[in-house]
């Protein structure tokens, strides 16, 4: 069982980093002026290091006995909970309205996709992991 938490942790820590970097990318190199998205972070320690352990808490997810089969829609049905959380409670508390629409509109497409990039790296992290 340690093996397991310690996948879907690490996995959901990797995916973390992922998004983390995609967010960050999609700024750098003008995808989100291109999408009318003002979401812009700056890549830090102290903002990368809390989305991964937030990634690692929210995949441990993984250890529910839901589709086991599918890895991929798997990680992407489980990021649809971080990404709820990010939508109705993080964004707003930001001042950026519901769904953080003072983003841009686009920004629930974006923090769906992007989750979903997360969460079927650390499904497939998961997987790879535990068998």
């Amino acid at each position: 069982m340690i093996r397991r938490i310690s996948a879907a942790f690490t996995g959901g820590a990797i995916g973390g980093f992922v998004d983390s970097f995609n967010i960050w990318f999609m700024g750098k190199v003008g995808i989100s002026d291109l999408i009318s998205l003002t979401m812009k972070p700056e890549f830090s320690a102290p903002w990368l290091y809390q989305r991964m352990v937030w990634g690692g808490i929210w995949m441990l997810l993984l250890l529910l006995p839901l589709l086991k089969k599918k890895v991929l829609l798997r990680g992407c049905l489980f990021s649809l909970f971080p990404s709820a959380m990010m939508l109705f409670m993080v964004l707003p508390e930001m001042g950026k309205g519901m769904l953080g629409l003072g983003f841009g509109i686009v920004t629930p497409l974006v923090v769906i996709g992007l989750n979903c990039i997360y969460g079927m790296v650390a499904s497939l992290w998961f997987k790879s992991g535990t068998t």
